[in-house]
């Protein structure tokens, strides 16, 4: 796609009636109208004509989408490119690039000490990177005002809430650092805590101050939503109760970055995933395509004289049907299955338990 738009080289106002004009090719769009101005910048980065450079104080929130005319530019929450944070000699994030767009619900997975946790700390600007771009919601982290922390939710794998309040307290804390906060009493009943509302921090077990956790988070109503591990310590029964959250944030538009070692909750909420090990995204896409078409294969299994067998087909009925003739009957340990999200992401991370003995008959 290509258009005429005004062009400069840092963030200034100009009549839109009188403005330079050049043809480039769009790549992502930030712009913000004020009456009779149009304000701006531009940056060039990888070959591609990409607008950022628009201050925090000038621009503290970016749009969701912006049109110009009767064109719509799509503005990704949250934008990746070449990524990369080292200590000292060894990297943690190896040139990483990706976007989640807005609404959308992301899930980063991988391995301990893949570089997960380093990357959502750079996005939430907990900690500076290396080298590489990133905007989120429009800002570079790194330099985020308060209004900017204000649109994120955070719930860190570990918490820092204080034992000595009640729940009611201490999420009413936390109401009034936001502009538009929940309710404290449908939070509260959101995250299954209402009967424990009057009850001391310090006085509920692991999985309740987990929902804590998650309670802050949400409190503001962010625009975009950090949840790392957010279901540790929940029971089945609560990690439905989460899940149901979840999709009604979503149906609320809210941007959603989830970590989790539970590949079937991974399954349940998100959109797409990225997959990460050794501080390199390996894939990303739906969660229907990680892996590649060769990853849904199903495999069939059968033992013969007590020996373990496994075979990957297309056509699972076929070989079982010509494993059902060679026996005379019935075949010993006769199972097919079509790989899950949590075996192709074993497949993913290298994990030699997860690989398929692959064989012809």
């Amino acid at each position: 796609m290509r258009a005429s738009l005004l062009v400069l080289p840092t963030v200034v106002a100009v009549p839109v009636a009188k403005p330079w004009a050049l043809s480039f090719s769009i790549s992502t769009l930030r712009v913000r109208v004020l009456t009779q101005t149009l304000w701006f910048g531009l940056a060039l980065g990888q070959g591609e004509c990409q607008f950022k450079g628009i201050r925090p104080a000038e621009l503290p929130t970016a749009p969701r989408g912006c049109k110009l005319g009767a064109m719509t530019i799509d503005v990704p929450a949250v934008q990746v490119r070449g990524l990369t944070k080292s200590y000292g000699a060894a990297l943690a994030v190896d040139g990483i690039s990706f976007e989640i767009h807005d609404g959308e619900t992301f899930a980063l997975l991988g391995p301990n000490g893949a570089g997960k946790s380093t990357t959502i700390e750079i996005l939430e600007g907990y900690r500076n990177r290396s080298g590489g771009d990133v905007t989120v919601l429009g800002v570079d982290p790194q330099h985020g005002g308060l209004d900017w922390k204000a649109q994120l939710g955070i719930v860190l794998q570990s918490s820092g809430e204080s034992g000595n309040v009640s729940v009611h307290e201490q999420l009413t804390h936390f109401a009034g650092y936001y502009p538009n906060p929940r309710k404290v009493s449908d939070v509260l009943d959101a995250v299954g805590l209402t009967d424990k509302a009057k009850t001391r921090i310090s006085r509920l077990s692991g999985g309740q101050r987990r929902r804590v956790d998650v309670a802050l988070g949400i409190i503001g109503r962010p625009r975009l939503l950090f949840l790392d591990e957010p279901t540790t310590g929940f029971d089945p029964a609560a990690r439905r109760q989460f899940w149901a959250l979840i999709n009604q944030l979503k149906n609320e538009g809210t941007t959603i970055l989830l970590t989790t070692h539970y590949l079937d909750e991974a399954a349940t909420l998100a959109d797409r995933a990225g997959v990460i090990v050794g501080g390199r995204l390996v894939d990303i896409g739906t969660i229907d395509q990680i892996g590649g078409a060769a990853a849904k294969v199903p495999l069939v299994r059968w033992q013969r004289d007590g020996v373990e067998h496994a075979q990957r087909t297309s056509e699972p009925a076929a070989l079982a049907a010509l494993l059902y003739a060679q026996a005379g009957g019935e075949v010993d340990g006769l199972q097919i299955t079509r790989p899950s999200l949590e075996d192709i992401y074993l497949d993913l991370v290298g994990n030699p338990a997860a690989a398929a003995v692959e064989e012809t008959i």
